[in-house]
């Protein structure tokens, strides 16, 4: 397990560009609020999680635990939800609002973004390229070109 990355994985890249390309800026890894969150967008109050289905029972197909040693990795991802609800609380207490992002969710890039969009903003995207561009510029999420 030494060879899994608790940093920098595919599905929290993929949420990251995504957040970018809302035009989103954040800070990484803050070590010194509650359970290191994989994002931080301090102008808007989000910490955001990026959870692996696997490690942190999400009970999707992905979830499934091995069939052999079925106590260790019952007892292991249990450990992981409850530091994980540890966590949420304390950054709620904290006045952050706290959103889990999960991989089974992070498909493609087209629905990061819209997720994205969903969960850490609150709105949804059209599916037309003009109506995120109509709804991104309505949000202030554009840059302005003087």
């Amino acid at each position: 397990m030494r060879a899994v990355r608790n940093r920098n994985t595919a599905p929290e890249l993929m949420a990251r560009r995504a957040a970018h390309r809302l035009g989103l800026r954040f800070r990484l890894h803050r070590s010194d609020l509650p359970g290191s969150p994989d994002f931080v967008l301090p102008k808007h109050a989000v910490a955001v999680f990026v959870h692996g289905c696997f490690w942190h029972g999400h009970g999707c197909r992905r979830s499934k635990l091995p069939q052999s040693n079925l106590e260790f990795w019952r007892s292991k991802v249990g450990k992981n939800r409850l530091r994980d609800r540890k966590a949420r609380r304390a950054l709620a207490k904290l006045g952050w609002r706290v959103v889990t992002l999960w991989q089974c969710e992070l498909s493609n890039a087209d629905a990061a973004e819209e997720l994205v969009a969903k969960k850490v903003l609150g709105f949804r995207f059209g599916k037309t390229s003009a109506m995120r561009s109509r709804r991104r510029s309505a949000a202030g999420l554009h840059k302005r070109r003087k």
